[in-house]
């Protein structure tokens, strides 16, 4: 899948911008706060509907403005030319249009156009909670299996209700088992997709980080959660009358995670800047391999800011990485220093473009 162009209206600091890209390596340079992060920022919201970063729809919108607009073309691996846009305006409903008709609901859009994003804000992967954690098994798994995203949005629902009914005081054992029916039966569908999802993704994560680090190190992973042991009925059941006294549910699949290990021992405990940053880079990048085999679509790589807090060593294993041919097909990359850049696509043989970025501004460096 290749995103032929863009145009970009009001989006962040971008005014106004209309880019063709190439179908190989496309690298960004320039100083922190010119608008890199935001070109990309834009390709996300047209692959997934939303920032990459977290963060409401309305903060797309550029200051001063009252709507935002952003349209691409991707080149699809059955050979159309499909054009999404996406159109925020202030007080109304998100637009989301193919070829000029709107979506339904913005999840039949998700996986159409599998996209892998490197971020600085990744490291909350890792520091940050569970949350964030089942944010991003959520959104790869649902880029794959439409069924997983149902089932999502139905365990979301009724664990609401629950919530509602624990906190207004409801006794009612019918009341909670019908609505914990819903949970139990989506309950297991997700336990099932997440474990799946790891066992697949562990070897790949651990390998690329083989290579990533020099084998100075391993990394391995591990999926915890209270369905390991045991159903969902059993955890609601037996937490009931807790929940009740604390007002929440506090078992369930919501509360799942994932541990990363550093030679046997817990990553956030004890990893530094730089292996830190390897683990995340390995873990994106391993997601890439999951989407293009479960997808058989090569999705887009989004690397921003991706060498900062590495040494030269690690910096040059994810170069090699990033320029192995035939793992990757369209990639944007970041950075401020344009040696970097120039050193990938040095070792690039196919097409490859620079563009400069200054101030909400894209100029194409002529050299490449």
């Amino acid at each position: 899948m290749i995103l032929k162009s863009i145009d970009i209206l009001n989006f962040k600091n971008i005014g106004s911008a209309t880019l063709e890209f190439s179908e190989g390596v496309n690298c960004l340079l320039g100083m922190n706060g010119m608008g890199k992060s935001n070109l990309l920022d834009a390709i996300h919201v047209l692959s997934m509907t939303r920032p990459m970063t977290g963060g409401t729809d309305g903060s797309l919108i550029k200051h001063g403005e009252e709507m935002m607009l952003v349209k691409g073309v991707f080149h699809t691996e059955a050979g159309s030319n499909d054009t999404i846009s996406c159109g925020i305006s202030k007080g109304k409903r998100k637009s989301l249009k193919r070829n000029g008709k709107e979506y339904g609901k913005f999840s039949e859009h998700i996986g159409n156009y599998p996209i892998v994003v490197v971020t600085p804000e990744d490291s909350r992967l890792i520091t940050g909670g569970g949350e964030e954690r089942r944010k991003l098994i959520d959104m790869v798994i649902s880029q794959v299996n439409r069924e997983y995203l149902s089932s999502l949005i139905k365990y979301g629902r009724a664990l609401e209700n629950r919530n509602k009914m624990l906190r207004a005081g409801v006794k009612d054992t019918i009341l909670y088992e019908s609505i914990e029916a819903i949970m139990i039966e989506s309950a297991a569908f997700i336990h099932s997709m997440r474990k799946e999802w790891l066992e697949t993704l562990a070897p790949m994560v651990e390998e690329i980080y083989g290579r990533l680090s020099g084998a100075r190190e391993s990394i391995s992973l591990t999926y915890r959660s209270q369905l390991n042991g045991q159903n969902m009925q059993e955890v609601l059941k037996s937490r009931r009358e807790k929940d009740q006294i604390l007002g929440f549910t506090s078992g369930g699949i919501h509360r799942d995670d994932i541990e990363a290990w550093l030679d046997g021992y817990n990553l956030r405990s004890i990893g530094s800047q730089g292996q830190l940053k390897t683990f995340i880079v390995s873990l994106r990048l391993a997601i890439f391999r999951y989407l293009k085999e479960k997808k058989g679509v090569v999705p887009l790589l989004l690397l921003d800011d991706i060498f900062d807090k590495l040494d030269s060593d690690r910096v040059e294993n994810i170069m090699k990485e990033v320029s192995a041919a035939g793992e990757f097909r369209q990639i944007f990359i970041t950075d401020t220093n344009r040696q970097h850049l120039d050193d990938i696509l040095a070792g690039i043989k196919g097409s490859k473009a620079l563009i400069n970025v200054e101030n909400g501004e894209f100029t194409p460096i002529e050299q490449y």
